[in-house]
Parts: structure tokens; sequence; C-alpha cells
């Protein structure tokens, strides 16, 4: 890796680092007393995206989930907004932000991952399994404050699978 890449890559962390800021600034004080405390599980499905066929570093996609609880109910959607800053054959890693609007409030996650996926991405069949964890940045309305984690299993191209690990902050 040159040192120009390097810098662009740190460039680029650092710009997430801030966005991820503003993100959690927006939902509240991470130190806030929190109201939500537990474990969540959604489903989503794929309703938007915009991933390329090749992935390249510095060149942001979106995608987009309606959220249904373990009911089959609508209770959201999922948005997350991704940059890869490393792109090879053996896959990519992406720094992303995501916003879960839902009925009773908003979370908001940040994280770094390794995809592990090809430069080519999302083969319409046969699409490998895999999983990422975001660290919870805040919320609104119950999730004012809010801590924990949000991971996120892709079993397949158009569905996820969200576990939220709410956790007390002042713990």
């Amino acid at each position: 890796m040159t040192d120009m890449d390097r810098r662009s890559i740190l460039q680029l962390a650092s710009a997430a680092a801030i966005a991820g800021g503003v993100v959690a600034g927006a939902g509240g004080s991470a130190h806030a007393a929190g109201k939500a405390v537990g474990r969540i599980v959604l489903s989503g499905r794929r309703t938007g995206a915009n991933i390329p066929d090749l992935l390249t570093a510095g060149v942001p996609y979106y995608v987009r989930y309606d959220l249904s609880d373990e009911q089959g109910r609508s209770v959201g959607t999922e948005n997350a907004h991704c940059l890869p800053v490393a792109v090879g054959l053996d896959g990519s890693f992406v720094i992303a932000t995501l916003v879960l609007s839902l009925d009773d409030g908003m979370i908001t996650a940040a994280t770094a991952f390794q995809r592990p996926l090809p430069a080519v991405t999302e083969p319409p069949v046969n699409a490998r399994p895999w999983s990422h964890e975001f660290a919870i940045t805040g919320g609104t309305g119950t999730y004012l404050g809010a801590a924990g984690s949000v991971t996120i299993e892709h079993p397949t191209r158009d569905e996820d699978v969200l576990t939220i690990d709410l956790t007390d902050p002042s713990s």
C-alpha cells in the first residue's frame, strides 16, 4: 500500500468518524439515561440499494430494508450508508452508518467491517451468508441515549436479521 493510499484511507476514516459523531450528536448524548434495555430481533426485506457491480474505494452506496418484528408486523426501516475504503479480490473494508427508524424512535449506529465478498458484488444466487456488528451511537424517542450493539446477519442477498442489544449506558 502506498503512502497516498494510506492517507486516503485515513482521510475517509476520519470523515466517517466525524459523521458518526454528528449522527450521535443528533440522536442525543450517549451518556443520557436510556429507557430501553434488552434484546430486539427484527427481520428486514431489502427495498432499495445502489450497490455497484464493482466496489470502488471512495465510492459510497446505500441499502434500505423494511423491518418487521417476530410476529411479522411492520415496525420501521433500516437505512445504511456505506463507504468502501479498500477493495480487493477477497473482499472490501467498509465504514458505515446505520439509522433504524422504528415506530417508537430511532437508533443510530456506526461500524467498520471487512465485507467478505469479491470486488464483483452480490451474485443473484448462492450468495455467501455473512454478518457484521455496529456500535450504537444514540437514539431518539424510546431509544434516547441508547447504547449497545446491532448485529446484522445477511442470510440471503435481499434479507437480513437484526439483533439489537440495548445496554444501560450508565452502568
